[in-house]
């Protein structure tokens, strides 16, 4: 059967769909920012530190399947394909933050810094021409990346040549350790330095099991939506379910591992430099924001994905799936905004339209790249292995 066709009409509906809508939360996000362009700013960098989370996920996945092949990784592959090409997309979008860097960040501030030793000793990392320059190292990186990825595997649709593979699989190594490298960087420069005076060394692990999960997630979800359609229908079983069940858990139980540990190292350290992060944190309404993270985005799932029931079941997987992408939300929310509200969440409507903005955009990208190739790389010679062996 022929995937694209088959799937182009509903994809375009989701396209477009989501375009219009993503468009409209977008044009009020703004118009309600010009009260104060500062709130418009601070949640609009909240949006894209979770979208493009998305894209950087898919490629890590998709860089993990080439590494290690199964099953799970086929249906899958031409989702995390299609994630990886919003890049662009994700590129344009920055610029309005790198345009109003001094409404982000104290370090971009010169009168802020002038009266700040902890920032003129950081300011030979922490300014504005580096911070673009890096910015724009860590993009060029990862479509560099995505370019050489998604180009064989089209080569490999067209011609099923058998090198083609191999290239896939060598790129990929290195390519983790340069993702895992890149994404460490960006989330210290975009993320932490919203709070200059902290420090972990294991924030940059959290961001990428963070965007692992939320893109495992997503493409789950999908996946599973998309489970009706005969080309994916024969390669969609209980054990491949069960596989992405296990995906899922892992990457849960390592969101949560990495994160006690951090709070662990922080309080057993007592540093009066580290400490305000937490304490931040951990008080007024950002406390049950924390608590529901503990409780939604680690012990429910995980109890949950402990279940064979469960993971083999492709409706209940799905709506597991769903509560992660959505809690994926609640964390990012948690890591960023405090910086800018200490006594608590304002659940300010900025907040919300900016991440329906970006998100309609990226969706209409995503969409728009998923219905062009076939939802199978019937020409992998490892999937070929697969079908004939049952």
């Amino acid at each position: 059967m022929n995937a694209p066709e088959t799937l182009q009409p509903g994809i375009e509906r989701l396209g477009k769909t989501a375009l219009v809508v993503g468009v409209a939360a977008l044009v009020l996000c703004v118009a309600a920012g010009l009260r104060s362009p500062t709130e418009f700013f601070r949640s609009y960098l909240l949006a894209f530190v979770f979208w493009i989370g998305l894209p950087l996920g898919c490629c890590a996945i998709l860089m993990l399947h080439h590494l290690v092949g199964g099953t799970w990784g086929f249906p899958l592959r031409r989702l995390l394909e299609s994630g990886t090409k919003t890049l662009w997309l994700m590129a344009v979008l920055i610029l309005p933050i790198l345009f109003r860097l001094p409404a982000l960040y104290s370090w971009a501030d010169p009168t802020k810094v002038s009266v700040d030793p902890l920032l003129q000793y950081k300011h030979p990392y922490l300014n504005v021409p580096f911070f673009i320059a890096r910015t724009m190292i860590y993009f060029a990186t990862w479509m560099l990346l995505t370019y050489f990825l998604n180009k064989w595997s089209r080569q490999q649709d067209e011609t099923g040549e058998p090198d083609l593979t191999r290239r896939l699989r060598r790129l990929s190594g290195p390519g983790l350790v340069v993702y895992g490298l890149t994404v460490t960087f960006a989330s210290v420069d975009w993320v932490m330095s919203l709070e200059a005076s902290w420090f972990s060394t294991i924030y940059g692990m959290i961001f990428m099991v963070t965007e692992a999960l939320a893109a495992m997630a997503l493409v789950t979800l999908t996946v599973i939506l998309l489970s009706r359609q005969k080309s994916l229908a024969e390669l969609i079983s209980p054990g491949v379910l069960n596989d992405y069940g296990n995906l899922l858990l892992t990457f849960t139980m390592l969101w949560a591992y990495l994160s006690f540990s951090q709070y662990l190292i922080i309080w057993a350290g007592n540093l009066q430099e580290e400490i305000p992060w937490y304490v931040s944190r951990a008080q007024g309404g950002w406390a049950w924001v924390a608590l529901g993270l503990i409780v939604f985005h680690f012990a429910v799932p995980f109890l949950l994905l402990l279940s064979r029931f469960v993971k083999r079941r492709a409706q209940i997987l799905g709506w597991v799936a769903a509560g992660l992408v959505v809690m994926s939300v609640v964390d990012i929310y948690w890591l960023t905004v405090p910086a800018f509200e200490r006594a608590g969440p304002e659940f300010r409507l900025t907040d919300w339209l900016a991440i329906l903005g970006i998100g309609g955009l990226w969706l209409w990208r995503f969409a728009a790249q998923l219905k062009g190739r076939p939802l199978l790389p019937l020409r992998d010679p490892r999937l070929k292995e697969i079908m004939q062996h049952g």
